[in-house]
């Protein structure tokens, strides 16, 4: 049997005399969608940090293809093929597109200073293999009519999409998507639906993801974990897990943002 691509066993933060996430496990497959669902402060983003080692855990551990990574830092964790997206559109506003995408490329860079100084072949050659790689982000994205465009004159739709293409440009196995329809309309949550769909079924990719749009989620994922003040409520399918009732009773009764 395959086994999972990412576990988290009985994780739990700390701040101060909070629990932001207390005792939370589940399990994720290779090539499934997986969502984060609850009310604000339920510990959704807490657990994305902790995945991608912003935090350290108080107590438990992620494990990423069978190796214990939560000691790792950040930048280790995305070499190892974990890309993330953000609540807050975190790109270059006064670079291009196709700039932000070769940042994405960045952490795959293993020449060292003087290489990159006297600009060698085999710095040449890297250099050439990222371009092209971005590149097929942006066909892939349909983003050719902003590839030189620079990001701060972008409406705020295609700006989430090239987001999306920067994480993307890092040839993750696994990218964690962070209310990827934070603040689109109705027709670019249906568009984005399609590009999750497609990360998963034709690039390969799995996904985890935190998100509020129901309908979205219910149309992308495989199976859903909400969360309620930093524990698990249910764990199943989307329509398995809104049915039930701790999760009817946490988004009736509200919670504090995170």
């Amino acid at each position: 049997m395959t086994a999972p691509l990412l576990q988290a066993q009985n994780l739990s933060v700390q701040f101060g005399g909070l629990k932001a996430v207390n005792d939370v496990s589940f399990e994720v497959w290779p090539h499934e969608v997986f969502s984060l669902i609850g009310p604000n402060g339920a510990g959704k983003t807490t657990i994305f940090n902790l995945i991608s080692s912003l935090y350290k855990p108080s107590a438990g551990r992620v494990i990423f293809e069978g190796e214990a990574v939560s000691h790792l830092a950040p930048y280790e964790i995305a070499r190892l093929g974990i890309a993330r997206t953000f609540q807050n559109i975190e790109l270059f506003e006064h670079a291009t597109v196709l700039q932000n995408l070769l940042v994405g490329r960045h952490c795959q860079r293993h020449s060292s200073w003087w290489q990159d100084l006297l600009f060698t072949p085999r710095v040449r050659r890297t250099e050439l293999q990222f371009r092209r790689h971005a590149e097929e982000v942006i066909e892939f994205l349909d983003l050719q009519h902003y590839r030189d465009s620079l990001v701060v004159s972008l409406p705020y739709g295609v700006r989430k999409v090239v987001e999306l293409g920067r994480a993307l440009a890092m040839r993750p196995k696994l990218l964690l998507l962070d209310e990827p329809s934070s603040g689109l309309n109705v027709e670019e949550t249906e568009e984005m639906g399609y590009w999750i769909d497609d990360i998963k079924n034709d690039l390969g990719i799995t996904v985890i993801m935190v998100e509020h749009d129901m309908g979205l989620v219910s149309r992308v994922s495989d199976r859903v974990l909400a969360l309620n003040q930093g524990e698990v409520l249910a764990l199943g399918t989307a329509a398995e897990v809104q049915a039930h009732p701790g999760v009817i009773e946490a988004y009736l009764g509200g919670a504090d943002d995170e």
